[in-house]
């Protein structure tokens, strides 16, 4: 992969982080080995110090990959801010969104854009490993790709459970567990992908949401928006490493949920608090009358 500043990726992942750059940097070095190499990433940075600027800039310097730094003041928890703030930095028709705690499999963004259909958007998984195991991964582990291999993460500790599978599923047990399993087909911000325009036309993430169901609100407003939203969560998935969430309190889950339960009860698909700070414009509400 050879970078070239001129060319017009088709693709943009954009990476939310804060002040994880070990973690930020198992991410990066996921993503030199995508299978898949026209793509660029942003990285959707919530106000990170210098520890992991240097290390971006590190990457910017020495990899091959395509990376576009968005940064923005350390004022609590604005992840929704910075992403809006991503999207708008990004160029690909086709965005990929995960977090900077999570290693991409080296199928990630192949998949995502050999799965992606015109009015749809795809929900993908992830694998949760435990603080021993995430501290144990190397770059090595992550070239090698065993880190996503059951056997291997077994035998580091690995306790077994049905989860397991997404790392085992191809082929027809692959369309089989994503066509049955009795989860919902939601917009995780982990690993969740669609077409730029329709994520424009809903106008981005809500800004006055905090952790909690963030991603998902955006996801419910493209339904109402009449975008599809597809299973793929067993066709690949994301390593998320273990971290503590000192950030989180229980004011930001009860704001989230009242939010999300009035775009759910008066079907919105827009919010006047996403990348314009504006009511939405009448070809929007036209197109979803239209679409519904």
């Amino acid at each position: 992969m050879v970078k070239n500043e001129d060319d017009s990726p088709y693709v943009s992942v954009i990476v939310s982080t804060y002040n994880q750059p070990e973690w930020l940097q198992k991410a990066l070095w996921g993503f030199e080995q995508q299978l898949e190499k026209n793509f660029e990433i942003i990285i959707a940075d919530d106000g990170s110090g210098e520890e992991t600027k240097r290390m971006i800039d590190s990457f910017k310097e020495n990899s091959p990959l395509k990376i576009t730094h968005v940064w923005q003041e350390d004022h609590g928890f604005q992840k929704t801010k910075i992403l809006n703030k991503a999207i708008v930095a990004s160029k690909g028709e086709y965005l990929i969104f995960t977090d900077g705690d999570c290693i991409p499999r080296n199928d990630l963004v192949s998949t995502h854009l050999g799965l992606s259909r015109p009015g749809c958007f795809l929900s993908a998984g992830y694998f949760k490993l435990t603080m021993s195991i995430s501290k144990k991964i190397t770059r090595e582990d992550i070239k090698l790709q065993r880190c996503f291999n059951a056997k291997w993460l077994l035998k580091q500790g690995l306790k077994k459970t049905f989860k397991i599978n997404k790392l085992t599923s191809y082929g027809f047990k692959e369309d089989f567990l994503n066509t049955f399993t009795p989860t919902s087909a939601t917009w995780d911000g982990n690993n969740a992908s669609g077409w730029r325009k329709d994520v424009i036309a809903v106008n981005g993430f809500d800004e006055r949401m905090q952790y909690g169901g963030e991603d998902r609100e955006m996801g419910e407003r493209l339904m109402n928006y009449g975008i599809k939203p597809l299973q793929i969560r067993y066709s690949t998935v994301t390593l998320h490493l273990d971290h503590a969430r000192g950030y989180v309190t229980k004011d930001m889950f009860v704001k989230n949920k009242a939010i999300r339960r009035i775009t759910k009860q008066e079907k919105r698909v827009w919010t006047k608090y996403g990348i314009l700070k504006t009511d939405a414009p009448e070809s929007v509400l036209k197109e979803k009358v239209e679409t519904n």
